[in-house]
């Protein structure tokens, strides 16, 4: 069995395209938290890059934009995608780059994949949300409507689970306690979206994720 578990993972992290899109569980929330949530997905401020420097945000968006290129041909549209992931990760204290491992993995970045339980997007938000903490205009196929919601909701988890980023992946998917997706999330992020910058020639170079404890 672990055999066939280390192939999958191995087969998933091969083939960027593969999704394994999971789904949210819905859980009663307190007035507070849903309060608090919808306050999170309401907030209309322009997407931007959030670094130090403009040369670091520059060489983050110019590294990412090239190993996206397969994937989002359309270089505006790739850089659009890229800016609004890094800005609704980091507002949500999230790593931008652990979350493109999650939607390689969620939705092998299909803007309009749909499972079979009817999680939507890049992000695979189940539609329950919309009801919970968001409103009717809201559209999951919505760039940065999925990925909002996607990053709210995956902070509450982090939150549930007091920063531990393995079990919340877990809560993520419904599959709370099952190493399987959390890995391939984390695998996805370092295989290929881990990054470094180096402030003395202005690149971008790959580096590895520390797995959180």
């Amino acid at each position: 069995m672990k055999l066939f578990k280390h192939l999958i993972l191995l087969f998933s992290l091969a083939l960027p395209g593969l999704a394994l899109a999971g789904t949210q569980i819905y859980e009663p929330l307190s007035a507070s938290v849903q309060a608090s949530l919808h306050k999170a997905v309401a907030d209309n401020a322009s997407p931007k890059l959030a670094f130090n420097n403009p040369a670091e945000g520059e060489a983050w968006l110019n590294s990412m934009s090239k190993r996206m290129e397969r994937r989002i041909p359309d270089m505006e549209q790739r850089r659009e995608f890229l800016t609004t992931v890094h800005y609704e990760a980091t507002r949500a204290g999230l790593d931008p780059q652990m979350v493109l491992g999650l939607i390689q993995v969620e939705s092998g970045f299909k803007k309009y994949a749909v499972s079979s339980a009817s999680a939507r997007g890049y992000m695979q938000i189940m539609p329950f949300w919309v009801k919970l903490i968001g409103n009717k205009d809201h559209n999951l196929f919505h760039l940065r409507t999925n990925l909002r919601f996607g990053c709210t909701i995956l902070r509450h988890y982090v939150d549930i689970e007091k920063g531990n980023l393995y079990r919340a992946l877990g809560r993520y998917n419904g599959s709370l306690g099952q190493p399987e997706y959390p890995n391939l999330v984390l695998g996805a992020w370092k295989n290929h979206w881990a990054w470094n910058y180096n402030p003395n020639n202005k690149t971008a170079e790959q580096a590895t994720p520390k797995k959180p404890g």
